[in-house]
């Protein structure tokens, strides 16, 4: 056991240094195209760096809520800090959601009112960006599969990239063709594709904040099996909850049958819930029929 701690430590401390890593680059590279959007008059590429800020600003959002996440539970949050991650990725999101709005808005108003912009210095910059981007996303990508917290950042990277390529291709065609309306149409597919995506993370973060049951279990077949126990009568007052991200937790009151034993019954439910159901924490209220709750809701409280 102190070997898997000590190894949980380890990667925790270096996924910590990725994080910082991203961070450093991408404060750095949106700097660049700050500057070189205003020199080029390209609002793509100003909106790339926005959008680039925004990645910086989500990776240290998501750095300090995987460090207070980890923090043991005490006395003032008796669930822990893990959903430090959870918040931290409900903040992400929203900014992305506030970004895209903004992009989107910016964007029409560019078609109504197209200006010139300096090709070469778009297609070289969001040539830089696309390198910086891809290795970003790169360095927290694996960090992105466990946790909400790191996926919104990993997001606002990927859409980036995606960014990037789209406003090299808007470049390029103003370069060649001096199509001024692709770079407001390119900000318009950014915006709309950051829309997409953020809108798709969101819902499960809020189902964490909102308490809800996790999406994979079944709560008629889980009350079902549980009334189907020897020994059980009926059950209600059940809440079924995530605790964290990767977490649920299920309470619940229990009517037993006359002459079932308690412990005997505890123990069963116990081992169901964790084997059928792989929910490890249960808190049971054992009670008799003339104990029962009167007029008692199956589902909550």
């Amino acid at each position: 056991m102190p070997h898997d701690h000590h190894h949980h430590h380890h990667a925790d401390l270096a996924g910590d240094r990725r994080v910082g890593l991203a961070v450093a680059v991408n404060i750095l590279l949106t700097l660049a195209q700050i500057v070189a959007g205003v020199i080029s008059g390209s609002l793509a590429l100003i909106a790339d760096a926005i959008h680039n800020l925004s990645d910086a600003l989500s990776l240290v959002i998501a750095f300090y809520a995987r460090r207070i996440g980890r923090r043991p539970a005490d006395a003032s949050m008796t669930f822990g800090y893990a959903r430090a991650e959870v918040v931290a990725a409900m903040v992400n999101y929203t900014t992305l959601i506030v970004i895209a709005l903004y992009l989107a808005a910016q964007g029409v108003e560019r078609l109504l009112n197209p200006v010139a912009v300096e090709g070469w210095i778009v297609v070289v910059v969001a040539g830089i960006a696309l390198v910086i981007d891809t290795i970003t996303a790169l360095l927290i990508f694996q960090l992105s599969k466990h946790s909400m917290n790191m996926r919104a950042a990993f997001l606002h990277n990927l859409a980036d990239a995606m960014g990037s390529v789209a406003v090299i291709v808007a470049g390029t065609l103003i370069l060649l063709y001096d199509w001024r309306l692709i770079d407001p149409i390119v900000t318009l597919f950014i915006a709309g594709y950051i829309l997409w995506h953020a809108g798709q993370g969101i819902r499960p973060v809020i189902r964490v904040l909102m308490l809800g049951a996790p999406e994979e279990t079944d709560l008629p077949a889980l009350i079902a099996a549980m009334e189907a126990t020897p020994g059980v009568d009926s059950i209600h007052h059940v809440h079924l909850w995530y605790m964290d991200e990767h977490d649920a937790a299920l309470e619940a009151h229990v009517v037993l049958s006359p002459g079932a034993a308690h412990e005997i019954v505890r123990r069963d439910l116990k081992s169901l819930l964790q084997t059928r159901f792989a929910l490890s924490h249960s808190v049971l209220e054992l009670e008799t029929r003339a104990e029962a709750c009167t007029s008692a809701p199956q589902i909550g409280h």
